[in-house]
């Protein structure tokens, strides 16, 4: 993935702090996860057309 979207420190501090580890893909993967998510919201505001703003409700 060109780029990573998620603050790789802090998700590998959470997961550590779980008593887990991070495998090599699970951050690029996560990171195109965020980027569906963000899409699928953009989606449904343009849909919507009323609006410019991407709000907790367009999750």
């Amino acid at each position: 993935m060109a780029d990573t979207l998620v603050v790789v420190s802090k998700v590998k501090k959470l997961v550590k702090e779980a008593g887990y580890r991070t495998g090599a893909d699970y951050l690029d993967k996560l990171s195109a996860k965020v980027v569906e998510t963000v899409n699928a919201s953009i989606n449904k505001v343009k849909q919507d057309g009323k609006k410019k703003t991407l709000g907790a409700e367009d999750l």
